[in-house]
């Protein structure tokens, strides 16, 4: 087979014999060649068109990574937040419940103190005022709120503690008082001092260990402190007596009497009635003898039925 090329310019034309096997590996080189050819032009126009969309889906791949990694991230900062806003609450509880204590106790120490109502209200907040002041000198609040509430939390401890040593003073001082003996044990009045004085019986000169207070024939007799009943019975001239040990150094007798209410061994509080006024014993008429004994000596007994609790 022959194929024959003429050319426009008149030139000889070529003839080419397809039988020759140089020329056929010389055309299959060419044909090779430009297939190669068409097929690089083909994937460099693929990949020029086809680069924009790549691009676009792996930014948008990247970008879907950093909304992920941020979702993380909000998630652990909204775990650490709630963590804080816990801690906050549980120092606020405590806070509310020391604040509860302070109040229970300033009310037991209103009580306690005899203030009058209305003196401390613990129920308000404390009247504040002054002038305003806008100079730069301002104060400063806390850096930050944890901070406030630890020096609250504090603070309220110190004012506690503070309480508590009031309250024990004053429990204390209570006590003390409930201890020592104050006030008329019955009513009436008093008809014989202590000290020197005539003998009602036999008129010779005499010392009185108490006082006499004169009262009709069953009045009640009240105990004037605190104590425990030593005694309950009739002794030599007292008649029948009751003796209480205040337990401070201090003992009271009560002597003359028409009928015993206690018992040994029996605890008695302030005005509780421990016997009733009569004229047993050595007495010349119904009345009560008082006497009061400090660290084992006897003692007038005229400043502590004139005192008041």
């Amino acid at each position: 087979m022959q194929i024959i090329l003429v050319s426009r310019t008149k030139k000889v034309p070529k003839t080419l014999d397809l039988a020759d096997g140089r020329l056929r590996f010389r055309l299959l080189g060419m044909a090779a060649g430009a297939v190669v050819g068409c097929a690089g032009i083909g994937a460099v126009l693929a990949m020029t068109l086809a680069s924009p969309r790549d691009g676009a889906l792996t930014e948008i791949r990247q970008l879907r990574k950093q909304v992920a990694h941020q979702d993380v991230e909000l998630t652990d900062m909204r775990k650490d937040a709630q963590r804080e806003v816990d801690a906050l609450a549980v120092k606020l509880g405590q806070l509310q419940a020391q604040s509860t204590r302070l109040n229970a106790l300033g009310e037991r120490l209103t009580q306690i103190g005899k203030l009058d109502d209305g003196e401390f209200n613990f129920d308000e907040q404390p009247p504040l005022g002054g002038i305003e002041d806008s100079s730069d000198s301002s104060y400063a609040l806390p850096q930050t709120l944890d901070k406030s509430i630890d020096e609250l939390a504090a603070q309220f401890d110190r004012q506690q503690a503070q309480l508590s040593a009031l309250q024990s003073f004053l429990l204390d001082a209570k006590i003390e008082s409930s201890l020592k003996p104050t006030g008329m044990p019955l009513d009436g009045y008093i008809s014989s001092y202590f000290g020197g004085r005539p003998d009602p019986f036999s008129g010779h000169a005499a010392r009185h260990t108490g006082i006499d207070i004169a009262a009709p024939t069953g009045t009640p007799v009240e105990a004037v402190a605190e104590g425990m009943v030593t005694y309950a019975g009739v002794r030599n001239g007292y008649g029948n007596v009751v003796e209480i040990d205040h337990g401070n150094g201090y003992m009271t007798r009560y002597a003359h009497n028409s009928q015993l209410e206690v018992h040994p061994g029996q605890r008695v509080h302030i005005g509780d009635v421990i016997a009733k006024a009569g004229s047993t014993g050595r007495s010349t008429g119904s009345h009560l003898h008082f006497e009061v004994w400090y660290n084992g000596r006897v003692v007038n007994p005229l400043a502590y039925v004139k005192s008041h609790r």
